[in-house]
């Protein structure tokens, strides 16, 4: 074997061929990329995102391999796998008689602390580098928060718009007069305008599924590798991102909080894949967006919630990830201990906007975030569903779900489960916001307007049950108050009616 000093590891959401790494090419350094039952097998994973990461992952090698650099590349079916990270490396270092082992800095904690172990013996100094990919550092945030009681995101976004220097006027003060826009993007989406047709290339990943279902891989979901349209690498996603720029973003900022059982995706950028697996940059999706805003191709609100999601709240995220972590997955503030039902696998539910949502997502991959917090999240919440299976759920279904981004969103922002270190007010609902922004009412098993019997939406007892039995835990919370005032002025009887219906519900959930 031709001589190494290095052995560099290249994980499946590191695909960024700009990294610094790749701009010159030592031919004593050698890339390796692996696909290990580790990583397949720690939860439950979709199916189109093991197919996507896979696909991805080798497309990536072939890259690296056309332009000079050396790699090794682990397939799922290759014999000598021995399906765990730092058993492999341990393995390769050896056979290549290598000098060093380096990587860049994990996003997920579980592999950052595999690989930085110092009880694994690995005989060469290790060395981690930076990922090149985020605005902030892993523990920015808790630094810029290190002094105050509480964290709030839209103090760390307006920090990052200063320092970035992002929709700013000459003076240094937000463009239009203010920092956020959120009020104008609340608008449900009646037909007007058209959403722009998918643009994305289709391709068959048959005989990547094969080879995943040969190895004994379990998974769920909806395969659909034969019409896969997810990006297999850096040109195709900037691709996307120009796409997006060109047909979507306009609306995007309008209906970002619509649903609508006649599009999947309405004007949502389909991006976070390509930019979780570090395919696109965070900071040229954000200086394009604000580019197209500057030659009067966006409105600015549109502009400005798009960037809030990058710049803002997906930094913000992984600052509380890193800062909680371990032990954050397993936060239960309202110690919520009911399993999942089982239609999470299958769709099969007679509630119209969880069939929806449920069954998109099984389908595709792919929710996006209103549907994620105010419908799968909402109900979850509701329900008292177990919030680490409704984490292990949600990092298993999304395409684009990684621990460092998933965990956050799913047990802080949606289930409250952290007791509000990252939102302020839990996330739930009654069924009037769900019609109100959405046509899954419309043709239900369930009447949205009643509150009691068979035929009433589920939505509408589980919201004041728990409201009523939460009330040592919320009834101080500012931004619940006025359900409060309203459960203090409710007839008893029927507060008592309400929350005997949500038992009945709870206990059969499976069969809703």
């Amino acid at each position: 074997m031709q001589h190494t000093t290095t052995v560099r590891l290249v994980l499946g959401d590191q695909l960024n061929p700009t990294h610094s790494w790749f701009s010159r090419v030592d031919h004593s350094v050698l890339y390796v990329l692996m696909e290990v039952r580790q990583e397949t097998d720690y939860v439950r994973h979709h199916a189109q995102k093991v197919i996507a990461i896979f696909a991805a992952m080798r497309h990536f090698a072939r890259e690296l391999s056309l332009h000079g650099h050396r790699v090794h590349y682990i397939s799922i079916g290759y014999a000598c796998n021995q399906h765990v990270l730092c058993a492999n490396i341990a393995q390769l270092v050896s056979d290549c008689k290598a000098d060093a082992f380096e990587y860049q800095e994990p996003d997920e904690y579980r592999l950052d602390a595999q690989l930085a172990d110092p009880n694994w013996s690995l005989p060469v100094p290790r060395t981690m580098v930076p990922s090149e990919h985020f605005f902030t550092s892993r523990h920015e945030v808790a630094h810029l928060f290190v002094d105050r009681k509480q964290w709030l995101m839209e103090s760390f976004y307006r920090t990052m718009r200063v320092r970035h220097r992002i929709l700013l006027d000459a003076r240094g003060k937000p463009e239009g007069g203010a920092w956020n826009f959120d009020h104008d993007n609340r608008k449900p989406w009646n037909g007007d305008p058209p959403v722009p047709a998918d643009e994305r290339v289709r391709r068959d990943h048959g005989a990547l599924w094969a080879e995943i279902v040969a190895a004994g891989v379990e998974t769920f979901g909806r395969p659909d590798e034969t019409q896969f349209a997810w990006p297999l690498h850096r040109a195709e996603a900037l691709e996307q991102l120009e796409a997006f720029e060109r047909t979507t973003l306009p609306f995007f900022g309008d209906f970002q909080d619509a649903m609508s059982s006649y599009s999947w995706r309405l004007f949502h950028s389909l991006l976070s894949f390509a930019l979780n697996t570090k395919m696109l940059k965070p900071s040229e999706v954000v200086h394009r967006t604000e580019q197209a805003w500057r030659e009067g191709r966006v409105p600015l609100a549109a502009a400005e919630g798009f960037i809030r999601q990058v710049l803002g709240w997906r930094e913000y995220v992984r600052g509380v990830y890193w800062a909680r972590m371990p032990g954050y997955e397993k936060s239960n503030f309202f110690e919520h201990t009911t399993p999942l039902p089982e239609w999470f696998w299958t769709g099969q539910t007679k509630m119209r906007c969880m069939a929806q949502a449920v069954g998109q997502s099984l389908e595709y991959a792919y929710a996006h975030h209103i549907q994620r917090l105010m419908i799968i999240g909402n109900f979850s919440l509701l329900a008292g569903l177990a919030p680490e299976a409704v984490h292990q759920w949600y990092l298993g279904v999304y395409i684009d779900a990684f621990e460092w981004v998933e965990l956050p969103n799913t047990l802080g922002m949606s289930q409250f489960a952290d007791g509000g270190m990252l939102a302020t007010k839990p996330y739930v609902s009654s069924a009037a916001y769900i019609d109100r922004m959405s046509d899954a009412c419309k043709g239900c098993h369930y009447d949205k307007k009643q509150k009691l019997g068979p035929n009433a939406c589920p939505f509408n007892a589980l919201y004041w049950d728990f409201f009523a039995k939460n009330t040592d835990k919320l009834g101080k919370n500012a931004r619940v108050s006025l359900v409060y005032r309203q459960l203090e002025k409710m007839d008893p009887t029927v507060l008592a009616q309400l929350r005997d219906q949500a038992r009945t519900l709870q206990a059969s959930l499976g069969n809703l």
